[in-house]
């Protein structure tokens, strides 16, 4: 019966895909599974003619020789994480779960190799740092473009509370100087609504509150309004479904520009921009949906990067890879959800699922 279990301590020893070892207190390698070997790259005569530290990456010398010396004064050791440099001078991530047996002057470890875990940690961390740094830069240009552009509008308006408008007597030239003056202070609303959310401590503090679908779609369509004329756009709209959602006023005009002017700008040649908005209660959710009928997209090509910042997917000379990075995100940021359906030349749907 000793034999079987011994010849079974055996076959785990040799055959584990962990790195197990028994060292000395005297900080040498007494014995090795055949993993130690592969894993580092030496020999077992080399692994045990050296000690155990000059093979730890020299930055991490320093606390392994602390956690071994813990070891010979009976302290167990769990989860420690160390560099080991291999023959070919590659580093290895090891962690380590080590029990010292004081009487025999032995210590028992057994070390996963945990190198691709870290260099996911690594390539997360500098994605994190990456957009950080992106997002404070749009909270920078955000900042200064709508701080900038106030002036020039508040001009633009003095100029129109300075023309006397009695003396003109053409309708259409009265409608259009009424339009101008309309956008101008709806651009100016925008504008102040924005500096003054990123100037309070650079955190945009987004209000919910209960929007009606139509008027704000109509304020956004009043906006392009010489644009949508110009293309000729056909816009089918119900909202009888859902006529109202709680949402971020600005975020959902914001919403529906960047959809709006994507399907007028992405419209198949020689054809008139056809778009569908509606709003529906599907298994307990709100949504909004949003259909075009221009020249769509490869989501087999484009996959996840439909919706990341500058990219653009279409040889259009205004094409910028903002607008549906922007919607995206006021999607999600106020715990809601954005998903497309769409093929080449067979237009785009976008569903927008609120949160409750």
């Amino acid at each position: 019966m000793t034999t079987n279990n011994q010849f079974n301590l055996e076959l785990f020893f040799e055959l584990s895909q962990d790195l197990i070892c028994i060292a000395g207190f005297d900080g040498y390698f007494k014995r090795i599974n055949p993993t130690v070997s592969k894993i580092l790259g030496y020999t077992n005569e080399e692994l045990f003619a050296s000690p155990i530290n000059s093979f730890v990456y020299p930055d991490d010398q320093d606390i392994t020789a602390k956690k071994r010396n813990n070891l010979t004064k009976n302290t167990p050791l769990l989860n420690f994480e160390n560099r080991y440099v291999t023959k070919t001078g590659e580093i290895v991530w090891l962690s380590w779960t080590s029990m010292p047996i004081k009487s025999e002057g032995l210590v028992f470890a057994i070390a996963k190799n945990i190198t691709h875990k870290k260099k996911l940690e690594d390539d997360r961390n500098i994605l994190l740092a990456d957009l950080t740094k992106t997002n404070h830069d749009l909270k920078q240009l955000n900042y200064t473009t709508s701080h900038d552009l106030r002036s020039p509008v508040n001009n633009l308006l003095l100029a129109f509370d300075m023309m006397d408008i009695s003396k003109i007597s053409d309708e259409d030239t009265l409608e259009y100087i009424g339009i101008l003056k309309s956008t101008a202070e709806t651009l100016k609303t925008t504008l102040n609504n924005y500096v003054d959310a990123l100037s309070q401590k650079h955190v945009l503090n987004v209000s919910i509150e209960a929007i009606d679908l139509d008027q704000c779609l109509q304020t956004v369509l009043q906006s392009i309004r010489s644009l949508l004329h110009d293309a000729k756009v056909t816009i089918n709209i119900d909202f009888t479904d859902l006529p109202q959602i709680n949402f971020n006023k600005a975020y959902l005009e914001s919403i529906f520009l960047n959809l709006l002017t994507n399907a007028i700008k992405y419209t198949k040649p020689e054809l008139a921009p056809v778009i569908s908005i509606k709003s529906c209660m599907v298994d307990g959710t709100k949504q909004l949906v949003f259909c075009d009928e221009g020249i769509g997209f490869d989501l087999d090509k484009v996959k996840d990067r439909i919706f990341g910042f500058n990219q653009k997917f279409h040889n259009h000379a205004d094409s910028k890879g903002i607008g549906l990075y922007l919607v995206y995100n006021h999607v999600t940021s106020l715990g809601g959800h954005i998903a497309i359906e769409s093929k080449p030349d067979e237009g785009a749907k976008f569903i927008i699922s609120f949160k409750d």
